[in-house]
């Protein structure tokens, strides 16, 4: 249904913003939990000189970068909570499933593009692996990880325009035959 349409029906898409800001959230958050805490393979500043977690002094300032990195995957977390609501005050019809995790999974994606090609490319703070001797390969599959959920997750979103575009199709009045019967 066209954009114009679903306007004369009162209704306007879910915001996109809250999806994508879950993802960058969410998908910060597994990073943070899973590669910087759990399997210890780095942390925000690990390749930065004199950053060793290897030292006291390193594992110190390592840990507080961590926690700024975690601060900010929080905040994006809380930004996609306050968008949604904004949307509902909107009046947005609410999203599919399909609508809002495609949306979650493409901004985890777009977080691990994002993270992968400044800090690990750009900035060189750290790797996805520092503990070995060539990092590039893990640097490249997180890159891959970010492009095939950013597909996968547009793929899922569009799947979920398209059902909400046909159940506000089903609610329009047809202007010919008046409002729909029961």
């Amino acid at each position: 249904m066209a954009a114009s349409a679903r306007a004369a029906a009162g209704e306007r898409l879910p915001s996109k913003a809250s999806g994508l800001l879950y993802g960058i959230g969410f998908g910060g958050f597994v990073d943070g939990i899973v590669l910087h805490q759990i399997l210890q393979w780095h942390h925000m500043i690990s390749s930065v000189d004199g950053r060793d977690p290897g030292t006291l002094a390193g594992l110190e300032a390592n840990t507080v970068a961590d926690g700024f990195f975690h601060l900010g995957t929080w905040a994006a977390a809380v930004a996609g909570m306050v968008t949604a609501l904004i949307a509902w005050r909107q009046g947005r019809i609410a999203p599919s499933w399909s609508f809002h995790l495609g949306l979650v999974v493409a901004g985890w994606g777009l977080f691990n593009l994002v993270e992968g090609l400044v800090d690990h490319q750009i900035l060189g703070v750290h790797h996805v692996r520092d503990d070995l001797g060539a990092p590039l390969s893990w640097d490249i599959g997180f890159l891959v990880s970010g492009v095939v959920l950013i597909a996968a997750g547009w793929l899922l979103h569009r799947r979920g325009v398209r059902v909400l575009e046909r159940r506000a199709a089903r609610r329009t009045p047809n202007p010919v035959d008046g409002p729909p019967g029961p």
